[in-house]
């Protein structure tokens, strides 16, 4: 029987599909989702929902103790590209959010944690071909500071008090499910749309940035396996790079086309541009494939295929 897990932050890109996943894998009464809002029709009427705020931790103690909750996925997050315009209230819910699930877990009131990391880690002095595991991170912005910082928390708490903490640093994601909330890579998402409802897009960032990326099923797949993996085959306490495809705006583009051959993509770079410059354009992913047999299955090709072929369906 799988203990009750509880999901922070289950209304977003990640945490909507994710709560679908496990309580498909896991059935859903196992699976507690919450937020601060309400979220989509089809998550509300899956299963169990708490109205939740992540920074509240007496509000997330209730419930872990009335459903005696043994896991929990924090995925409540401000974004890069929001986080630059709000950047006390990033470091508040990005920080106190982490601190809390960790403190439960120092109390012994929950044993396992997932944590995501990102690329946004990284910083413009980090090598950007193939970014190793570990390396120079020095981020230029709010959520990288965050996510570096988390890294850092986490890591503590393994090494102090044992805690069983596990965590991935994301590329950019694409799903077709829900929308993203706020981030650099965005555009990856909202162009699959754009090319549907009226095939052009106005791209914020420049044609030939690279940016790793993955697709949604991927990373869901990556998070369910760590999760499930033997804790002695956990070598890496911080967060594990994540690696899938890197491709530019014009490569996605030329990937569209080949779909739908009128599609026309224009540039116009906003302040998108300078975080995504600061980033690693290719990933390191070793650690992953060696510790717990990561291997991602989507190229550009055929997230293009599936992107469209489901938002058509829709």
């Amino acid at each position: 029987m799988q203990k009750p897990i509880l999901i922070l932050g289950a209304c977003g890109q990640i945490g909507t599909e994710l709560t679908m996943e496990l309580r498909a894998k896991y059935g859903k009464d196992a699976v507690i989702a919450s937020d601060i809002r309400e979220g989509s029709e089809s998550l509300m009427d899956s299963g169990p929902f708490e109205l939740l705020d992540a920074t509240n931790y007496e509000a997330i103690e209730d419930v872990v103790m009335h459903y005696e909750i043994d896991e929990v996925y924090l995925m409540a997050a401000m974004l890069s590209a929001t986080a630059e315009k709000f950047p006390m209230r990033a470091w508040n819910l990005n920080m106190n959010s982490l601190f809390n699930v960790l403190n439960l877990a120092k109390d012994r009131k929950i044993s396992k944690i997932f944590w995501p990391s990102s690329i946004a880690v990284f910083g413009p002095n980090t090598p950007k071909k193939n970014t190793p595991q570990s390396t120079i991170m020095e981020p230029s912005t709010v959520y990288g500071i965050s996510k570096q910082s988390g890294e850092r928390w986490c890591e503590y708490y393994f090494n102090k008090f044992g805690i069983d903490v596990r965590s991935v640093r994301y590329p950019g994601l694409i799903s077709w499910k829900t929308m993203p909330g706020g981030g650099t890579t965005d555009y990856a998402v909202e162009v699959y749309h754009k090319a549907l409802e009226t095939g052009q897009y106005n791209c914020f960032l420049q044609e030939d940035t690279k940016l790793p990326m993955m697709y949604m099923d991927d990373a869901i797949s990556a998070t369910l396996n760590l999760m499930e993996a033997d804790t002695e085959k956990i070598s890496v306490r911080s967060s594990y790079n994540l690696g899938s495809m890197s491709f530019t705006p014009n490569e996605i583009a030329h990937s569209i086309k080949e779909h739908i051959p009128e599609f026309q993509m224009d540039y116009q770079p906003d302040f998108r541009q300078q975080i995504a410059d600061s980033w690693p354009s290719s990933i390191d992913d070793s650690f992953a494939k060696r510790d717990w047999g990561w291997q991602p299955k989507f190229d550009l090709d055929s997230t293009t295929s599936e992107m469209l072929r489901n938002l058509r369906q829709e």
